[in-house]
């Protein structure tokens, strides 16, 4: 594939250092995030859930933009930012948090890497909390810096992920625990490499630290995974959904707050921590929430890809919500979809209707995640 004008490349989007890799490998199209190009088109996205939960996938995640705090306040502003309590976060250690606005609305879901004493990254999704925290910074009174450093991450995933890894760095980066990051280097290439992933399933993320070697440390990794059947892939919605992982702007955005996604644990009004929402987060949970997202089975045939738009959710011929991420899983052989809806909606059994393009079709409140709700896969236990 060349760039053309049909594809629509331009300037003002940023390519990822591994863009180019990604065309040679058969990517065919892209969306944006985070102001930047991501592949989203390897062929049959089915394939790719297979290729992903059978193997290995190689996917360019880049877009996950890094903010980097660093000074000497800078575990108090990171702290500042997120209601859930760092104090017991240690160096090389990896957390899932929110950043939350005023209002306990959530702005952001990234994952915290905490590369040194005061030196953190925000692993982002598709928000630009580089100028949020750049703002809040201004006004906070502490001695920090703020700023994108230059880092571009990539995402291999799959059962095979550990085998390819050791090919790579040696039998030693198994030790690495789930949530946790190390320093390496790999032909001269330094990288950040942790036990993370967007994916549910056995995985590792390497963060490039040079971006004028992303074309090599691609091709290094596609040949040390050619024996475990490694392919190029993109971020698989099957799987994602399956495992009932948030995409921002689709099952999140500023207008939800952590309550009504079940994400208590990550809010702790009981440390004496200072953190933005704070007072907000507080009357939510004194009150109570009156939606909250729950998983749905949707009956009729197998959906023909992933919603585009969010479909309307009724019961007793009243609107009770929305569904926020729907997709057709192979493996499971039905219609999984992530849902917010009112509270008294929102009991495992409910029987509901959901608007669909094509017309009104039935739907269960279920259980979530769908797949492996303990985690195992990805925590390898």
């Amino acid at each position: 594939m060349t760039q053309s004008d049909s594809v629509g490349f331009g300037t003002q989007i940023r390519k990822s250092p591994y863009f180019d890799a990604t065309v040679r490998w058969g990517a065919t199209g892209f969306s944006v995030y985070n102001h930047m190009y991501i592949p989203r088109d390897f062929g049959d996205p089915e394939q790719n859930f297979w290729n992903l939960v059978e193997r290995a996938i190689l996917c360019d995640v880049a877009v996950e933009r890094q903010v980097e705090i660093t000074g000497p306040d800078a575990q108090l502003f990171t702290q500042l930012l997120t209601p859930r309590n760092l104090s017991a976060c240690a160096v090389g250690q990896c957390k899932y948090v929110l950043i939350t606005n005023a209002d306990g609305g959530i702005l952001n879901d990234p994952v915290l890497l905490r590369l040194g004493e005061n030196h953190y990254w925000l692993s982002l999704a598709d928000n630009d909390i580089l100028l949020w925290a750049q703002g809040v910074a201004i006004h906070s009174g502490l001695d920090v810096t703020i700023k994108e450093p230059d880092v571009s991450p990539l995402q291999l995933q799959g059962p095979q992920s550990g085998n390819i890894m050791k090919a790579l760095f040696g039998d030693s980066i198994s030790e690495l625990r789930y949530y946790w990051l190390e320093e390496k280097e790999l032909n001269g290439i330094p990288l950040i490499v942790s036990r993370t992933g967007w994916s549910s399933e056995l995985g590792y993320e390497l963060y490039l630290r040079d971006g004028s070697r992303g074309d090599e440390l691609w091709e290094a990794i596609m040949d040390a995974g050619r024996p475990f059947g490694l392919s190029a892939g993109h971020t698989s919605t099957i799987r994602r959904i399956e495992g009932g992982m948030l995409s921002y702007h689709a099952d999140m955005d500023s207008s939800t707050n952590p309550f009504e996604l079940g994400l208590d644990r990550l809010v702790d009004l009981d440390a004496d921590t200072r953190f933005i929402g704070r007072e907000a987060l507080q009357t939510l949970q004194d009150t109570g929430v009156t939606r909250q997202q729950v998983g749905l089975e949707i009956t009729g045939e197998p959906l023909a890809g992933p919603n585009t738009s969010f479909w309307p959710i009724i019961r007793n011929a009243m609107p009770i919500g929305k569904v926020t991420s729907a997709v057709y899983s192979p493996r499971l052989q039905r219609n999984i979809a992530l849902a917010m809806v009112e509270s008294r909606s929102a009991s495992i059994g409910t029987v509901v209707e959901v608007a669909m393009p094509g017309g009104h079709v039935t739907a269960t409140v279920v259980e979530k995640p769908f797949y492996d709700p303990r985690k195992a896969i990805a925590a390898g236990a």
